[in-house]
């Protein structure tokens, strides 16, 4: 599982070393430089929005985390994936968020003391493949307070990127994809079961975990390590 000490120690990365054009230090610090320099007047906290494995999972330090839901951008798996969850012979896909529509989350605030350290671990953990571009978006918190949030949303320029995200495309490659992370299927019944937990609700998600389970009835042998 995904730690704290996996990121800082670099074995997080490790898993990474064998894929070309990797960013670097200097790239992943950059691109935090230059988000902060585009933070809203009325952020006053800094907001990170979770839409996937950072429900669960959010390794970050927060001082609150509240059920939000984001404006302007809704989830796809839209990002080519050979390595985590996937493999170059059975490449899965990465979650992610394109333009259009709305997302529920969950936003965590990081303590001013140390924001500048959980910028950092969050940077690195998302940008190892610059696979996203860092956005402020506005988001509504649960109990009505509006601002604004980071989220990491595609960057279509990238290699990664795909354009076909419907459920029909990616529920084969999700369902049959592994790696050092484990299965791209788990990935998918892991935030299910996150946003079940915070009441929250996205039609493509259970679309895709329907599809998912219809091809293991199809091909038990093959799926079942997957969904179990």
């Amino acid at each position: 599982m995904l730690t704290r000490q996996t990121i800082h120690s670099g074995a997080y990365l490790d898993n990474f070393a064998s894929l070309p054009n990797l960013w670097t230090e200097q790239q992943i610090a950059r691109s935090l430089v230059d988000t902060l320099k585009l933070r809203p007047a009325d952020a006053h906290d800094i907001w990170i929005f979770g839409y996937g494995s950072l429900i669960w999972n959010p390794t970050m330090h927060f001082d609150r985390r509240q059920v939000a839901t984001l404006c302007n951008w809704h989830r796809s798996f839209c990002l080519r994936m050979v390595a985590g969850r996937g493999s170059p012979e059975m490449p899965g896909r990465m979650l992610a968020l394109e333009a259009g529509g709305h997302t529920h989350g969950v936003a965590f605030r990081l303590p001013r003391a140390t924001t500048d350290e959980e910028l950092a671990l969050v940077w690195i953990r998302e940008m190892v493949l610059g696979s996203y571009r860092p956005t402020w978006a506005p988001i509504t918190l649960d109990d009505g307070t509006q601002t604004h949030a980071i989220a990491f949303v595609a960057d279509t320029a990238r290699e990664q990127y795909e354009a076909d995200s419907s459920v029909s495309t990616v529920a084969p490659l999700v369902a049959s994809a592994v790696g050092k992370f484990g299965s791209n299927a788990d990935y998918v019944l892991k935030l299910h079961a996150a946003l079940t937990e915070c009441n929250a609700q996205d039609s493509y998600i259970d679309a895709l975990v329907s599809e998912i389970q219809r091809l293991s009835r199809q091909a038990p042998c093959q799926l079942s390590g997957a969904l179990e």
